[in-house]
């Protein structure tokens, strides 16, 4: 454990300095770094609410502090199911999108790492493709507010497009919403289907907390 502490904070100073010092690199952004309860380290741009992280470090940093950890450096992130719960929960309210139909379509898309970044390209926590996030005028999908504010817009369409047919607005997420309309239905492909039953289950068991 000891070993893991180390080799973390090492790497959030290389990390600060590469950042400090990165061409075009805005000073506006604020940098975020928690321990954990098993001794490590993350990095975010966002402040978490979750009471078992300890806060270590906070203070101004270059703005895209989330590229750091598309790295795939597992001392960065730790699964935490609730860590974006008031997140979620304040974009969801004002876009009038179910907050347990979003958590459960994160929990597939990313696990809650908001530096999952997909083969064909798609991004953090919602895994939003970037022409997507634009189409819905939204930008910089490292940043878990505006990586969520785009996977939320989308939604909203889809609902509204698919009359809140849930099953409809998850396979669309999945599989694009042209291939819904083209079957008249969730598309059969295979990974289409388990990935609908998989978010309406969690869905469901987000919906009794």
């Amino acid at each position: 454990m000891k070993r893991i502490f180390r080799y973390a904070t090492v790497t959030l100073a290389a990390v600060a300095l590469l950042l400090l010092y990165a061409p075009g690199a805005a000073a506006s952004s604020m940098m975020y770094i928690y321990e954990l309860p098993d001794g490590t380290r993350i990095v975010t741009d966002y402040a978490l609410s979750n009471k078992h992280y300890r806060l270590v470090r906070t203070g101004y940093n270059p703005f895209g502090v989330g590229h750091l950890s598309v790295s795939k450096d597992s001392q960065f992130f730790r699964v935490d199911a609730s860590a974006y719960d008031d997140l979620i929960r304040r974009i969801a309210a004002e876009h009038e999108v179910d907050f347990a139909l979003v958590k459960a379509i994160i929990h597939a898309e990313s696990a809650f790492n908001p530096y999952a970044k997909s083969t064909k390209g798609a991004l953090g926590l919602m895994q939003v493709l970037p022409e997507t996030a634009r189409r819905h005028g939204v930008e910089d999908l490292h940043d878990p507010a505006r990586n969520i504010e785009a996977g939320v817009r989308y939604i909203k369409h889809l609902s509204r497009l698919f009359k809140n047919r849930n099953y409809l607005v998850i396979a669309a997420y999945n599989a694009g919403e042209n291939a819904v309309i083209r079957h008249r239905g969730i598309p059969p492909y295979p990974e289409t289907q388990l990935y609908v039953r998989k978010v309406l289950r969690f869905k469901r068991e987000y919906a009794k907390g």
